[in-house]
């Protein structure tokens, strides 16, 4: 019993001790697994604190590794959130993602420091962040100070980029004319008003006496004539004095150099708008291939959140689409060559002669408004013929043009440069007519100048020098608004330039309101009682005229060119045009006029439009400098009068402010031995940068079609390889079913190797090589001894049984074709 009694304290022990050890084993994992918890709280508690102690010990640091995995996380999570609008999720996903990628990031990035440059590191990686953010923000803000941007965005939606392009470039006209507005006012008006010497002075700042009394009538300040004409909006309210002002400014200098700058100015900006167009046009390449399925699958904006923005978008992809339609029905059009061609040259003709009577007319009425100048008493329509005349050829002559132009059965992109060709023909036409009249009255007017200036010289003489009998005391000094004056060719001029640019601005809008709106409103409301419909039929809703539009703009902007320099406050006129005009005929566009039938895609660059806009600037230059290289300024106002040319002020400049070495280089410099050569040289390396541009555009013409026969090639193979592997999965799978058909008649398998082989040939396709050939017979030898996956071997019950075909079918599937 004593020993039955120790061996049972003995087991017990023994079952005590191994409960505890199992206690011990079950609870050590636990622990095990709470330690590294808490150390990893600890760490990371101690990492996302701003003081980052530099004395840390290695224990309650990361380890090099952890520290490498978190950096290698956190780049793929900043990979992630740049690309992820190229990820082919949904919205939802999309936005989870970048929110957990953000705050991961957020989370560890300062932490991949290394010991002292940890504080550094987050600091750094603080105002990076703060600096991209501050960035994509002044981005925002800048595509937000673009002016009418939605409103041009608005246009294009609805009636195509052909449309919107002359918004664009209505804009771009404003912004030139507002930089050319600044510098005019800003060196030439403000100094004489605030410096020079004030009205009413001397004779050129006063009224003449038998002005005074209706100078301020309505009908003489709509002529420009009155108060405006001696006001600083004209060139014959300046002084000729060198220097003016306690600063000393010299402002003959400052506005002859100002006149000049303009059209260097100007010059600079259209070549370098022109430029980067093309370099953009290039850049973007040739996309003609899919046109359809790219515009199908990739035109529409998933981040769009504004249902008004959303039916835009929807307009905008539909107008493109029927702007690749006209495209794709005019590339494939046949038509008869002969009939095309006597259309064209019909068209030509009549266009030819409209244009030699608008000549001829403007010419005419030019002359017969010399004749009314000469008279006293003349109408309102007779003192305002000559704008009227343009004005009205300028309306109506672009329709007619359109409509003659139906005949010639053109695209309508080349069709619209067709017609902006013609139209401009007749504005330079109408232009350089008036330009040509007027210089007759300019040299008749300086012909007269010589006997007005004795006769000046004369009163003035017998004024001072005359006395009665009881006269003891001098005369009191001649007020200047008795002294004679001439006649100022140049305020003439800038009054006429003025005139065209204020009517042309009233035609314009009263053609919108009377040729669009009424008609818009008539149709809309009119056509429920009218007897066809007025909708489909005439007089229907007006269409957008691009080009006459486009044409009208180049051409105002030219007659500001020319006349800024007459009457420099003619571009702060032109500035308000361009304003009111830009929401007045986007509200009419939007309220008035339906897109065209034959909707088409502008180009890719508006190089077009600033072709003509150059060359506008160079024929508007040819008259300026024709006046201020041969004709003698005016004796009495101006800021040239009293010299022999205008700009003998450069050379006055020269002598009295600068060092008599700089006289002398000048002098080198304009001399015509050396200028000739140096235009000689700038053409020939005009030539040669022109053909080595042509060279290169060739080579890139040649590599593109180079590239576009590969792809087609390449095309051709894959199309190729895959039917041939789709021809070879098709032998392989009725390969296959007749081998599982033969294993459930085992008594019609082959016995012989050589019928197998026999088999094997005849299963292998085309495609299929002697390899896998060998492979499918392995696998037809081994069939006859598998079961099927239903019935098991050790069991004398049978599972659910599957067709041995399926399975042979399914594993022949996976093989590769070769």
């Amino acid at each position: 019993q004593k020993r039955s009694t120790a061996q049972r304290t003995r087991e017990g022990r023994k079952k005590k001790d191994g409960r505890a050890s199992l206690k011990e084993q079950r609870a050590s994992p636990k622990k095990e697994k709470e330690v590294p918890k808490k150390e990893m709280w600890k760490q990371l508690k101690k990492h996302r604190s701003p003081s980052l102690a530099s004395s840390a010990s290695a224990g309650e640091s990361l380890s090099e590794e952890e520290l490498a995995r978190i950096l290698e996380q956190v780049e793929e999570k900043k990979k992630l959130i740049t690309h992820m609008r190229n990820k082919p999720w949904p919205m939802a996903k999309k936005l989870t993602e970048l929110r957990e990628a953000q705050e991961f990031v957020e989370k560890y990035e300062g932490a991949l420091g290394k010991g002292k440059g940890k504080r550094l590191y987050a600091y750094r990686m603080l105002m990076t962040k703060k600096w991209i953010k501050f960035k994509r923000d002044f981005d925002n803000f800048k595509t937000q100070c673009i002016p009418w941007e939605m409103k041009i965005k608005d246009i294009e939606s609805h009636f195509g980029s052909s449309v919107a392009s002359y918004f664009i470039f209505l804009r771009w006209m404003y912004g030139v004319n507002l930089v050319l507005f600044g510098l005019i006012f800003g060196l030439v008006i403000i100094p004489e008003v605030l410096m020079g010497m004030p009205y009413g002075s001397i004779p050129r700042k006063t009224v003449p006496r038998a002005e005074e009394e209706r100078a301020m009538d309505f009908s003489v300040l709509w002529d420009f004539e009155g108060y405006i004409k001696y006001s600083a909006l004209f060139y014959g309210y300046y002084n000729d004095q060198r220097t003016i002002g306690w600063l000393r400014y010299r402002l003959p200098m400052a506005y002859f150099m100002v006149g000049v700058s303009v059209f260097g100015y100007s010059l600079m900006i259209v070549i370098r708008s022109m430029a980067s167009n093309t370099q953009g046009s290039t850049s973007e390449g040739e996309s003609d291939n899919f046109t359809f399925s790219f515009k199908m699958f990739t035109s529409w904006d998933y981040l769009i959140g504004n249902s008004e923005t959303a039916d835009n978008k929807y307009v905008s992809i539909t107008t493109s689409f029927k702007e690749s339609i006209v495209d794709e029905q005019e590339s494939n059009k046949e038509e008869n060559i002969h009939l095309t061609r006597f259309l064209r040259v019909l068209a030509n003709f009549l266009i030819i002669c409209c244009l030699c009577g608008s000549g001829y007319l403007i010419y005419f009425v030019v002359k017969r408004s010399q004749e009314f100048s000469k008279m006293q008493n003349v109408s309102w329509y007779e003192r305002n013929e000559v704008e009227i005349v343009m004005s009205l050829l300028g309306m109506f002559c672009p329709p007619l043009f359109e409509t003659i132009a139906a005949l010639e059965n053109y695209h309508p992109r080349i069709g619209l440069k067709w017609q902006l060709g013609r139209i401009f023909a007749l504005f330079l036409g109408n232009l350089y007519t008036f330009l040509l009249a007027l210089m007759d009255d300019v040299h008749l007017k300086l012909s007269n100048e010589e006997t007005i200036k004795n006769i000046t010289h004369w009163t003035l003489f017998n004024y001072y020098n005359s006395s009665g009998w009881n006269e003891s005391v001098p005369r009191p000094p001649l007020h200047p608004a008795d002294v004679p004056r001439g006649s100022c060719w140049e305020t003439a001029v800038g009054i006429e330039f003025v005139r065209l640019t204020v009517s042309d601005m009233l035609v314009t809008y009263i053609t919108i309101l009377l040729g669009d709106f009424l008609r818009a409103c008539f149709v809309r409301f009119m056509n429920y009682c009218w007897c066809w419909d007025l909708e489909a039929g005439f007089p229907s809703y007006a269409e957008f005229d691009i080009s006459g539009n486009v044409l009208g703009l180049i051409f105002n902007q030219g007659m500001i060119w020319m006349g800024s320099f007459y009457a420099p406050g003619l571009v702060g006129i032109n500035v308000l045009r361009l304003l009111t005009s830009m929401y007045f005929q986007c509200w009419a566009v939007m309220s008035s006029n339906v897109p065209h039938e034959r909707v088409f895609k502008a180009s890719r660059s508006n190089n077009f439009y600033m072709g003509l806009l150059l060359l506008v600037l160079f024929l508007s230059l040819l008259p300026v400098a024709y006046t201020i290289m041969s004709l003698p300024p005016s004796f009495d106002c101006g800021p040239f009068s009293g010299k022999n040319r205008m700009y003998d002020v450069i050379q006055e400049t020269v002598e009295n402010d600068f060092p008599t070495f700089l006289g002398k280089i000048f002098a080198f410099i304009a001399n015509p031995g050396l200028i000739i050569p140096a235009i000689l040289l700038m053409f020939l390396a005009i030539y040669y940068l022109n053909s080595v541009s042509k060279t290169l555009s060739r080579a890139n013409a040649q590599l593109r079609k180079k590239i576009q026969a590969l792809r087609e090639v390449e095309k051709s193979h894959k199309s190729v390889k895959g039917r041939a592997t789709a021809r070879d999965s098709e032998d392989t799978a009725k390969g296959s079913s007749k081998n599982a058909t033969k294993v459930l008649f085992p008594g019609t398998m082959p016995h012989s190797a050589s019928q197998s082989q026999t088999l094997g040939k005849k299963v292998q396709g085309p495609g299929t090589s002697s390899s896998a050939s060998g492979t499918m017979l392995s696998a037809s030898s081994h069939l006859p001894i598998s079961r099927p996956p239903g019935i098991r071997p050790d069991s004398g019950h049978a599972g659910p049984q599957t067709h041995p075909g399926r399975s042979a079918s399914r594993k022949s599937a996976q093989r590769p074709p070769h």
